[in-house]
């Protein structure tokens, strides 16, 4: 059974830092390209940072300069390190496999209830001034 969960989320002041992680279980983030999506509230479910197979790496124009995407193979775990973080951040956070077929804007919401495809159970970031 694949399944991706997600740690990390919290609250912190404005500038601080949090680093979230997505834990896979059932298949191989080496061989998988991945996302870190986030909805905030009223707002549209959308892709903020991804990687592939290739290394290659995307960020949203939102996040870039302050977040970073990586992953450890050995510990099948995906990372978003935010640094600088402003109250515009705050969201739920769902990380995601092949974003490349997700796209940028997920319509409806993050989830599977939205657009079929494997997700984990998001975790809330809040940032406050």
């Amino acid at each position: 059974e694949v399944q991706l969960v997600e740690s990390g989320g919290g609250s912190v002041l404005a500038g601080g830092s949090l680093k979230l992680s997505c834990t896979a279980s059932g298949f191989t983030l080496d061989d998988s390209d991945m996302g870190w999506y986030r909805q905030a509230r009223g707002n549209e479910c959308e892709l903020v940072a991804a990687t592939n197979t290739g290394g290659t790496t995307y960020y949203a124009d939102s996040v870039k300069g302050r977040f970073t995407i990586s992953q450890d193979n050995a510990k099948n775990t995906l990372y978003l390190q935010m640094n600088s973080l402003k109250p515009e951040d705050t969201a739920v956070y769902y990380c995601a496999a092949d974003p490349h077929v997700l796209g940028t804007v997920v319509a409806g919401g993050c989830g599977p209830s939205y657009r079929r495809g494997y997700w984990g159970q998001g975790t809330q970031v809040t940032v406050s001034l």
